[in-house]
């Protein structure tokens, strides 16, 4: 009868159990969150290849030892390529074993990135570094970068960024352009352009696939077990360093996180890594008011609550406007929607 190529249901603990073992006889870390997995069966329903998907790249890809060489990584490959095709996602970026590398280099992939257990590719052979042209040429002087998602923009994020542009000629906004949480992208943008209009030597970018993004960094956006979490952080900061060497960055600043674990164990990560790629790191203390923390998420809680009016000292003027204006409704509405708001 021949083989049999499907897709493994997310709730059938059978089948999924049986890509936990071989992935683990593959010495593959599965991922904790996965939206589509797939598997190759012979006629006694034993699995011989496996691969899933999480939202736009294709990772935890395994075959059977004695089935090795057989074409069957490269049917999970070009199936789950026309997954990706299905929901829309042309770019497409996989993750492999160093030691698998080569094998998607032969399938058309191209290395973005590589850390010690994980190696970022992408099916466009000048994605990257067309992405990089597009950011401009380095400023004149110091620059340094800031990447933030800023849900909503508050006044923690602003000291963030005026400290930055105080202290350097130009500074490299780079905002997450994922959708992950209740207020669109379109919205923060819009917010965060309003809040700094006034600092002229800041540069607002869109942070695109390449940055913190589900893509380079999942556990930014999921809760996840700490190597998980320093094996993302390392591979985003990878990339961020050639991202650095473009545009002539020698300082990356972010905020003190002590609530978060993913955000405290990333900035712990650019402590340690990104001196040695000619980048100084520098922690700012969170911005405080009336001896209380402020904290997008701790605004994001209010707004679920009806309690903006709590938070109005958190919010610079332009963020508080819009939240209080008719055009915020749909905003307000989806975050009051959601069950937790504290995760963004």
């Amino acid at each position: 009868m021949g083989n049999t190529l499907c897709s493994i249901s997310q709730q059938d603990r059978f089948l999924q159990g049986k890509v936990d073992a071989l992935l683990t006889g593959s010495g593959i870390r599965r991922d904790a969150h996965l939206d589509y997995t797939c598997g190759i069966f012979d006629d006694d329903w034993n699995l011989l290849a496996t691969g899933s998907c999480f939202h736009n790249t294709i990772r935890c890809l395994a075959v059977a030892a004695d089935h090795q060489g057989e074409g069957l990584l490269n049917e999970i490959v070009t199936h789950l390529s026309e997954v990706q095709l299905s929901r829309g996602n042309s770019r497409i970026f996989l993750y492999t074993k160093p030691q698998s590398a080569k094998f998607f280099l032969d399938l058309g992939y191209y290395e973005i990135a590589r850390v010690q257990d994980l190696v970022f590719l992408e099916n466009r052979r000048t994605g990257f570094s067309d992405w990089l042209t597009s950011l401009g040429l380095p400023k004149t002087g110091v620059s340094a970068a800031i990447v933030m998602n800023a849900n909503p923009f508050t006044r923690g994020h602003r000291h963030l960024v005026e400290r930055a542009a105080a202290e350097n000629d130009a500074v490299h906004l780079f905002l997450l352009s994922e959708e992950a949480g209740p207020i669109p992208f379109a919205v923060r943008k819009q917010l965060v352009a309003r809040g700094i209009e006034d600092l002229k030597n800041v540069i607002l970018h869109e942070s695109g696939p390449y940055i913190i993004s589900a893509a380079t960094f999942p556990s930014y956006f999921l809760r996840d077990d700490d190597a998980a979490i320093r094996a993302h952080a390392s591979l985003d900061l990878a990339i961020f360093s050639r991202i650095a060497n473009a545009l002539s960055i020698t300082r990356r600043y972010v905020g003190e996180e002590p609530k978060s674990r993913v955000t405290s164990l990333y900035n712990e990560r650019m402590q340690s890594l990104l001196p040695a790629c000619g980048v100084e790191c520098i922690v700012l203390p969170r911005l405080t008011d009336g001896g209380q923390i402020i904290s997008a998420s701790t605004v994001r809680q209010a707004i679920h609550d009806g309690r903006l009016d709590d938070v109005a000292a958190f919010l610079p003027a332009s963020t508080l406007d819009f939240f209080r204006s008719p055009e915020a409704a749909p905003v307000i509405a989806a975050i009051r929607a959601e069950r937790d708001v504290i995760h963004y």
